[in-house]
């Protein structure tokens, strides 16, 4: 990677409200708003499923003009109860998202979601496509079987040592099947057992989200963080997502080409491959189409990051 390529973020700003909006009698979703409060609304999607939010993705919009809305999807991050699966479907976080607008008295808005938040984004734009003034959308993924197949058995012709690895945590006669073993695990009511498995899983996908993976920055390990993320990860893998009767294709082929739309997308992305990048461009033709060539999965390797804060300053004065 190019060391002179500098990572084009707006400045660090904090939150002016932040608090949590009862979705159902179970689950309450944390939402924060930052940047200008008379400006244009963007909601942030974040990707997982089960990530959370963090400080960093308010840094991708100009904070002097757009009214940045971030949400922790039911059991993520700051949202409660954590890491709980009843009640937690993408129909549910769909909804979710559409209430959130209304609390907030928010007309239109523009929709911004990478990885996971990028299915989100979409079946929220096919559910609810008045209130998108845009799309911007990284990483893409469509939850389909081979897609959820790849991420655990065919990664091993670029990813073996890191696939070994995550298995090599589980009895042999449960390494064929890592998925339904893990669940086992951190849904056991053990936490000496559910955690550090929790922990294990998690690792495996951060191991393959960079071109050149870096690092870690903090050896600080939250472990029922950690635990949350791998329960409804695992919850919604199993579950195909809950799209898996679904044709997400052919849904933003005949309902949002009306929407200003970017797909950006790093040509080595070993989580999301380009594949289905591809054919969502295929099905959305209007859209403008990022392949960065020195990119794998995560938003902030520097051309990623730079052609999503591009497409943020496109889509400005957009309404």
């Amino acid at each position: 990677m190019p060391a002179d390529v500098q990572i084009n973020l707006f400045p660090e700003i904090q939150p002016y409200h932040c608090n949590w909006l009862q979705v159902d009698p179970t689950h309450r979703v944390y939402f924060e708003e930052c940047g200008n409060p008379n400006g244009p609304a963007v909601i942030f999607l974040h990707g997982g499923p089960g990530s959370g939010c963090n400080p960093t993705q308010r840094r991708f919009f100009d904070p002097s003009h757009y009214r940045i809305v971030l949400m922790d999807q039911r059991g993520c991050g700051r949202s409660t109860p954590e890491g709980e699966i009843q009640h937690n479907t993408t129909t549910h976080l769909v909804a979710d998202i559409e209430l959130l607008r209304a609390h907030l008295n928010i007309d239109r808005w523009h929709v911004f979601g990478g990885s996971w938040g990028s299915t989100l984004a979409l079946d929220y734009a096919c559910t609810h496509p008045k209130p998108v003034i845009s799309l911007v959308l990284r990483g893409i993924f469509l939850s389909r079987s081979f897609e959820l197949d790849w991420f655990l058995g065919q990664i091993a012709l670029f990813f073996p040592d890191q696939l070994q690895t995550l298995c090599n945590y589980l009895p042999e006669p449960e390494r064929p099947n890592p998925l339904h073993a893990f669940q086992k695990l951190v849904f056991t009511d053990d936490p000496d057992i559910a955690i550090p498995a929790a922990i294990h899983w998690n690792a495996y996908e951060s191991s393959i989200m960079s071109l050149v993976n870096q690092p870690s920055k903090t050896n600080t390990i939250n472990g029922k963080v950690e635990l949350a993320r791998a329960r409804i990860q695992i919850h919604y893998i199993l579950n195909h997502c809950f799209v898996s009767n679904r044709d997400l294709l052919q849904e933003a082929a005949e309902k949002l080409t009306h929407i200003p739309t970017t797909i950006v997308q790093g040509r080595y992305d070993m989580v999301c491959p380009p594949q289905t990048a591809w054919q969502l461009w295929q099905a959305m033709p209007h859209a403008t189409f990022v392949m960065v060539p020195d990119a794998g999965h995560s938003a902030m390797e520097p051309g990623t990051c730079n052609a999503l804060v591009a497409a943020t300053e496109q889509y400005k004065y957009l309404s």
